[in-house]
């Protein structure tokens, strides 16, 4: 059985995204980038939130094709071009859609056949509403933070409404070179 991992920047303060949806304060580098390829490659499923699929949509598909790729975009897109993609929306419609399912109703339900669809991770790119929805019907079993070292005072939160107190334990650590830790935990049963 699959588990459903929510991989997020965060800043120290506790916010996903600036009040107008900002993310210029989150760092990524080369050693940020690889460590989270490696979530990327233990995964067969990514899971989004209607806004951050249509970002992603917007970019990913064809990140390798521009003019001087990074090794991040050419291995990114591939793995975007082929992962099967789920997109939590009561707006978004399928029927154009590649690869991708839309889950609009029964989230407990449609989760829940999900993780038994698969045995590695189901990942969750940001998307702090999809996460919200996700955390409050306690779903999530995998938590991957990069906490970067700023303060943005107000934003998207992380967290909001949890209504089930979850318990975690911290799996690994890792502190990079620019100062964003990145912490892993597991939801204990």
């Amino acid at each position: 059985m699959g588990n459903l991992t929510l991989f997020m920047h965060i800043s120290l303060d506790g916010f996903a995204a600036g009040i107008n949806r900002q993310m210029d304060w989150i760092h990524v580098d080369e050693e940020i980038f690889d460590y989270g390829a490696e979530r990327i490659f233990a995964t067969d499923i990514a899971l989004y939130g209607r806004k951050t699929y249509q970002l992603m949509e917007s970019y990913w598909p064809t990140a390798a094709d521009q003019p001087n790729p990074t090794k991040h975009d050419i291995e990114h897109s591939k793995w975007y071009k082929q992962v099967k993609k789920i997109v939590l929306s009561k707006t978004m419609k399928e029927e154009s859609l590649i690869n991708t399912q839309v889950i609009s109703e029964n989230l407990v339900d449609e989760i829940n056949k999900l993780k038994l669809s698969t045995e590695k991770e189901i990942l969750i790119f940001g998307s702090p509403t999809a996460g919200h929805s996700l955390m409050a019907a306690n779903l999530i079993d995998n938590y991957w933070f990069n906490i970067n070292p700023v303060l943005v005072g107000t934003g998207i939160p992380v967290f909001k409404e949890i209504k089930v107190k979850t318990r975690l334990s911290l799996i690994t650590s890792k502190v990079f070179s620019s100062g964003v830790v990145c912490l892993h935990y597991t939801r204990k049963p």
